[in-house]
């Protein structure tokens, strides 16, 4: 075979090769753009909401507004007759709200919670708080169990309040207080009048129409 030959030979493979390699080169391109081409765009899926703690209402003119429960009332509570001994006045940055003392029928006492939640429209907060015996437990600042229940921490802080009536506590004071709350929504409550011991309490929602004033106080 003459030079010539074996060079028009030569840079025939060249150009073959040439071409496979950027055939190979532009399917590589091809495959590597499908592969990394945006998904198709998908309802983002949102966080679970946390669970209900309490119910959200206006108290209107169908059911008995409870801040305008007084000290002296008698009232029912899902039917249950109870009388108000006290109240407790509470502040804190800038929120204000009232515990009532009720003792019922059985002669047990609860505190009855009544506050205006921010929103928009605001909406009041009715919760009924039952005792929890604590056997010497103090607030952690991270998870604690209370009868076999996980319950996390979501607020603490102190308080100012003001007695009205029969509470047992001092006119005024302070009150240190640490909440938690359970995957169920259940809150549990630790509450301090300072120099005194820790007490805890569960919280029970309250919808409409639970409260009925049945007497008001002379």
């Amino acid at each position: 075979m003459s030079v010539t030959s074996m060079v028009v030979l030569g840079l025939s493979i060249a150009t073959v090769l040439l071409l496979l390699g950027a055939f190979w080169a532009t399917l590589r391109q091809d495959r590597k753009g499908r592969d990394s081409a945006p998904p198709a765009e998908v309802a983002a899926i949102e966080p679970p909401l946390a669970a209900p703690v309490s119910v959200h209402a206006h108290a209107g003119a169908d059911y008995t507004d409870p801040r305008t429960i007084r000290v002296g009332d008698r009232i029912e509570v899902h039917g249950s007759p109870a009388r108000v001994l006290g109240a407790m006045h509470i502040s804190w940055q800038g929120q204000q709200w009232v515990e009532y003392l009720l003792r019922d029928a059985n002669r047990r006492l609860q505190w009855l919670s009544v506050e205006v939640r921010a929103g928009e429209p605001p909406h009041l907060e009715v919760q009924l708080w039952t005792d929890v015996p604590t056997e010497g437990m103090v607030p952690a600042k991270s998870m604690l169990i209370m009868e076999g229940m996980e319950f996390f921490p979501i607020d603490r802080g102190t308080v100012a309040f003001r007695s009205e009536g029969d509470t047992g506590n001092p006119d005024r004071g302070l009150l240190d207080f640490a909440d938690y709350r359970a995957a169920d929504g259940r809150l549990l409550s630790f509450e301090r009048i300072q120099g005194r011991s820790w007490t805890a309490s569960y919280a029970q929602p309250l919808p409409p129409g639970s409260i009925a004033i049945v007497r008001r106080a002379s």
